[in-house]
């Protein structure tokens, strides 16, 4: 099961029994709901936990657009998130900005992304990177995703969710992280 870095315990491996339980057996039945395994579901409720924070940790370029317009927080192709991301994120603000989820399809080009979520099933990642303007901080699966010219990979290691950074590609698109993120990172490209 995914695990938070940092301090996070689940709830299925300890605490009260009762309450364990009944967190154990809610969680089952909602990742039957959405169709994923439950380690798949609590693994994508951690990387949304995650998505969410980035957004704290992260200095944007000015851009169009009003001061108080919303954050974009984009899934590109297939969105292994369920309902997980929408729940994070709702009544949640970065700076007095309200913050949304907005799914793309493939080939669409985010408009109103700052942060986008490149799914595993999506064929030419560089390609797609490429085609991104400046000012969207992008977000994937996999080591392999910060090589190809992504920012914030995820990763699994011994069951807990980490993630990779690749520091060049954040200052390329005008965007500053902060050292506090740098130093939960599990590796930093620069």
């Amino acid at each position: 099961m995914a695990q938070v870095i940092h301090g996070g315990r689940n709830p299925c491996l300890g605490g009260a029994r009762n309450t364990a339980i009944l967190v154990c057996l809610l969680t089952a039945l909602a990742a039957d709901a959405v169709g994923q395994a439950p380690e798949q579901f609590l693994e994508y409720q951690v990387k949304a936990a995650f998505l969410l924070n980035f957004t704290k940790f992260i200095d944007w370029p000015p851009g169009p657009g009003a001061p108080d317009s919303p954050i974009g927080i984009c899934i590109l192709g297939k969105d292994p998130f369920g309902r997980a991301l929408d729940d994070v994120v709702q009544g949640e603000t970065i700076n007095g900005r309200p913050l949304i989820v907005e799914r793309l399809s493939p080939g669409r080009v985010p408009q109103f992304c700052q942060v986008l979520f490149i799914g595993a099933a999506e064929k030419d990642v560089p390609k797609i990177l490429s085609g991104l303007g400046r000012g969207i901080l992008t977000v994937g699966d996999g080591d392999k995703f910060v090589r190809a010219g992504g920012m914030i990979a995820f990763v699994l290691e011994d069951r807990h969710v980490r993630f990779d950074i690749n520091q060049t590609a954040a200052a390329n698109a005008g965007l500053k992280l902060s050292s506090k993120l740098l130093s939960v990172a599990r590796s930093v490209e620069k």
